[in-house]
């Protein structure tokens, strides 16, 4: 199972949800990502040391909540920080990598340019992955709790 996080408050939801499916079987292996994308003006390779340090900060405080709220259920627990142009890409080819049977990702509703999107990510992933998808979708602060 592959979970993207960002340092946002959707993380511990998604980390939960993954504890919630992995406790119905044995043995599940979690890999937590953080993408760090890279500026086309940068080598994709480039050192980027405040988006490198804020990555693993948010790799760290995953790992610890996954680790402590559901130390039961994993058969491996994995914290990878990525550098791509693009998380979505990066996120599909870490499934593949992994073999993972599934990706879930969190996402809010946000309005653009007065057109309702869920961003890149979602739809990229949804349309790429090779595996089961599972979008857990938080409200937004005026649409309650």
């Amino acid at each position: 199972m592959v979970v993207p996080v960002n340092g946002g408050a959707t993380d511990f939801q998604v980390i939960d949800l993954a504890i919630a499916i992995a406790s119905t079987g044995s043995g599940t292996d979690l890999t937590l990502v953080f993408v760090v994308e890279v500026p086309q003006q940068h080598a994709l390779d480039a050192d980027l040391p405040e988006d490198i340090r804020r990555g693993e900060a948010v790799m760290a405080r995953a790992e610890d909540y996954a680790r402590s709220h559901g130390h039961a259920v994993w058969g491996a627990l994995t914290a990878t920080l990525l550098q791509a142009r693009f998380a979505a890409a990066a996120i599909v080819d870490e499934a593949i990598e992994r073999d993972a049977d599934a990706i879930i990702l969190a996402t809010r509703n946000e309005y653009r340019l007065g057109l309702l999107t869920q961003g890149e990510t979602v739809p990229y992933v949804l349309d790429n992955a090779p595996c089961d998808i599972l979008v857990l979708r938080v409200a937004t602060d005026s649409e309650g709790a």
